[in-house]
Order: structure tokens, then C-alpha cells, then sequence
């Protein structure tokens, strides 16, 4: 089973790649934001919680995120692998999911990150916003607010899979189609 985790700020591309690696090598593609919003439409418990954390720019706490997501890949029995997108952000939600997968005998393959300049991804948001209507990326703000929690709150998920040989970088700027072969190029690698 091929399990990669594919990683970066907001605005880095997950969404856009995921989406390509999912048809390309015939994963489910999880994203956390994906779920959050179903929640957050649905107006279920869940959703209103984790809204609450979104609109602030802050992340959603590890039970309610994990419960979630462990509901997502529960849904899936059978499938060739998963594309986490969006998780894990933290050491303890990256161990979570190691459990979860290792309940279904299997494991994260690789962790891929998309590394893009502050300065791009908010040009990106802010882009996003007009097109999309998400109003967590029209406030340069809440924007800028966003990276910093990352950049402070999430490097720590990049060093857990750096300790377990699992982390690849890549340059995440540039045409779509050449980010998409950088990607390809590690994860025919993890196959």
C-alpha cells in the first residue's frame, strides 16, 4: 500500500497535486480542510468546533482532527493507498496516524513537502480567495497569521519523518506539471 503524506504551508499546491497524484498512482485523497469544510457545511458538532480554530488561523486540536480523519480512512477498506493532505501538522498526530495505519497493517511510505516562499503563498491565498470565496484567505492577516503557525507549530511533524528517513523536499514553485514530476520522481521511489 502506498501512503504518502504530502506536506506544505497553505497555499503551497497540496490540493492541486493531490488531486493529480490521486488519479495518477490510484489513491484516496484525504484532505483535512476538505473534511473540516464538509463538517462545517453539514453545521455538525465537529464542524462548528473546528470552525472556530479555522477562523482564527489556528489549528484544530489533534481528537477532534483524528477523529475525523480516522473516519475517512475507515470509509476506504480496500483501497491501493492514501494521500494525506493537510495531516499530520503535529509529532502527536503523525504518531496517531503511524497507529491508525498500523492497525491496517501498513504504514506512511513517505512524507513529501512542497516548499514554497512566504511572499508566493500569500500572493497565492489571496488569488485563491477571489476565485474560490474562502474567507480564510481573503485577510492578508489571518494569512500571514496561517504561515506562522505553521512554520512554528508544524516543523516539528517534518522532523518525526526526517527521524524515521521518510522526508523529501520539493521546490514547489514553478509550472504545475514540473512540481507534479518532482513529486512523481520521489514517490515512484516509495512504491
Amino acid at each position: 500500500m502506498l501512503n504518502v503524506v504530502l506536506f506544505g504551508p497553505p497555499g503551497a499546491g497540496k490540493g492541486t497535486q493531490s488531486e493529480i497524484l490521486r488519479e495518477k498512482y490510484s489513491l484516496v485523497h484525504i484532505s483535512t480542510g476538505d473534511v473540516f469544510r464538509m463538517h462545517i457545511k453539514g453545521a455538525t458538532e465537529l464542524g462548528t468546533l473546528a470552525k472556530s480554530f479555522m477562523d482564527r488561523g489556528e489549528l484544530v486540536p489533534d481528537e477532534v482532527t483524528i477523529g475525523m480523519l480516522r473516519a475517512e480512512v475507515e470509509k476506504h477498506h480496500g483501497a491501493a493507498g492514501f494521500i494525506f493532505d493537510g495531516f499530520p501538522r503535529t509529532s502527536a498526530q503523525a504518531a496517531a496516524l503511524d497507529e491508525l495505519l498500523h492497525s491496517m497493517n501498513t504504514s506512511i511510505s513517505g512524507m513529501v513537502a512542497l516548499e514554497v516562499n512566504q511572499e508566493e503563498l500569500i500572493e497565492r491565498l489571496l488569488n485563491r480567495a477571489k476565485t474560490s470565496g474562502r474567507a480564510d484567505d481573503a485577510d492578508e492577516n489571518i494569512i500571514r497569521n496561517r504561515i506562522a503557525v505553521y512554520e512554528k507549530e508544524t516543523s516539528p511533524v517534518a522532523d518525526y519523518y526526517k527521524s524515521h528517513n521518510k522526508y523529501f523536499g520539493v521546490i514547489g514553485v514553478g509550472d504545475i506539471e514540473k512540481i507534479t514530476q518532482r513529486l512523481c520522481d520521489i514517490i515512484d521511489r516509495l512504491k
